[in-house]
């Protein structure tokens, strides 16, 4: 088994001046020693936040924290099969009129393609994934 990080679990190590190891650390101190990785999509919007810095030195530390993502750890592509389970999952929760956020979806369906958990601090939309095994931290 292994377990995908969110972006906001991310988000909250870089802001805390975590090494990407120290994140995964953390992560399987709370979750049991499992194969951590990423969603391509996390690294979107990684990559939004280099440039919305409001500052060069955020820039700076946010492109060292996400080029230190993608050497130490395995980004997972959103596939055609992730694609089209994203799109079932997206189709049948949009017809009971819950709504996922786009980002948030992708990175669920990453997760439950490959018998994943998903690390969130963000609870809210990845619970409305039927059948993803979620834990906040």
């Amino acid at each position: 088994m292994g377990i995908i990080l969110d972006t906001s679990v991310l988000i909250a190590g870089e802001r805390r001046g975590e090494s990407v190891q120290a994140i995964v650390q953390r992560v399987q101190s709370t979750c049991g020693e499992q194969h951590a990785a990423l969603s391509v999509v996390s690294l979107v919007e990684l990559t939004h936040g280099i440039y919305r810095a409001k500052s060069d030195a955020d820039r700076t530390r946010r492109q060292a924290f996400t080029t230190e993502l993608r050497r130490d750890m395995v980004v997972h592509p959103v596939t055609v099969e992730i694609a089209e389970l994203a799109g079932r999952v997206e189709g049948e929760q949009g017809a009971r009129g819950v709504s996922i956020a786009f980002e948030d979806l992708l990175i669920g369906a990453t997760a439950l393609w490959l018998g994943y958990q998903v690390a969130t601090a963000n609870l809210r939309h990845f619970q409305m994934i039927p059948d993803l095994s979620v834990v906040q931290l």
